[in-house]
């Protein structure tokens, strides 16, 4: 069969109105005439045109069923209701079959986090440089506080961290302060940053962490600055701000077990945010069980 005779008369017409009227592209174009022949294909024996709303769940089960993921049932859809419409307008259909459907959820990917051992490697690298003294200040309070990227770029010297209190103050999303521990090996390192940042900071400036020319790092150099580190430090993985952020999660959740301090922590609004991470702990019990039940592990 031809895609001409699979797409029929009124999908090619409507093809064309994107094409001529509405000046689609050319890569919207064929990702729209690949939606629309799937739906012929899918419909068949049916007419299209003929399909009810519950014609359309099935439909998007079958395609559910062959592994298709949430984001690219969801663009099928949209293709769909777009040529429904256009039927309802110019060709009489009494409704748009695929109105109000929705697709599959897709999975919410886990974030990654480092192992203990890698974090440890992480900040435990040696180095005197003044710049490299900043550097480890900087991921130890990442690890030891759970900071935000952009919280950590806005922290100021003064009044900073409260090497007395154990704590820093920070301001999040939507403007919410909190207050967050610190431990002892992240006090340690900035104890040894302040004399470097001293010399380093041009004239007035505020900036907790500032770089070689004396003004606030950037939160994309911090992010370079920590992907130089861990390649260094031949982690042999990509190790971004937010990883340690989440092994801060992670491994606080797995000693504790508390999802609601860590929620406090975190700075995060919902429970629904943080349970992410009873996720991932619960991937690190089963690798454990896995390595170590005599009933689990694989033969070779």
């Amino acid at each position: 069969m031809s895609e001409q005779v699979a797409l029929g008369e009124p999908m090619q017409a409507y093809l064309r109105q994107l094409e001529i009227e509405r000046r689609a592209s050319p890569h919207t174009l064929a990702a729209y005439r690949r939606d629309l022949l799937e739906l012929a294909r899918l419909a068949l024996p049916a007419d299209p045109a003929d399909l009810a709303p519950h014609d359309i769940r099935r439909l998007v089960s079958r395609l559910h069923g062959a592994g298709l993921g949430g984001r690219s049932i969801g663009r099928c859809l949209s293709a769909w209701r777009g040529f429904y419409r256009w039927l309802v307008r110019h060709r009489g259909l009494g409704a748009n079959p695929a109105d109000g459907i929705r697709p599959p959820r897709a999975p919410t990917p886990l974030p990654a986090a480092l192992t203990p051992d890698q974090a440890a490697s992480l900040l435990d690298a040696e180095d005197d440089d003044a710049l490299a003294i900043r550097d480890r200040a900087m991921f130890e309070l990442f690890y030891s506080s759970g900071l935000r990227l952009s919280e950590l770029a806005a922290l100021d010297a003064e009044p900073g961290v409260d090497p007395v209190a154990r704590e820093v103050t920070v301001t999040g999303k939507r403007g919410k302060t909190r207050c967050v521990p610190v431990g002892d090996k992240a006090l340690a390192a900035l104890a040894l940053w302040r004399p470097q940042r001293e010399g380093l900071a041009a004239a007035g400036e505020g900036a907790l962490f500032v770089g070689r020319h004396g003004r606030r790092l950037s939160a994309r150099s911090i992010e370079a600055r920590l992907a130089r580190w861990a390649r260094r430090c031949g982690l042999g993985i990509d190790v971004h701000p937010h990883m340690l952020r989440h092994s801060f999660a992670s491994h606080l959740l797995q000693s504790s077990g508390d999802l609601r301090a860590v929620q406090e922590l975190l700075g995060h609004a919902s429970i629904r945010s943080t349970q992410i991470y009873t996720h991932l702990d619960f991937q690190h019990l089963a690798r454990v069980y896995d390595a170590a039940h005599p009933r689990a592990r694989k033969r070779g």
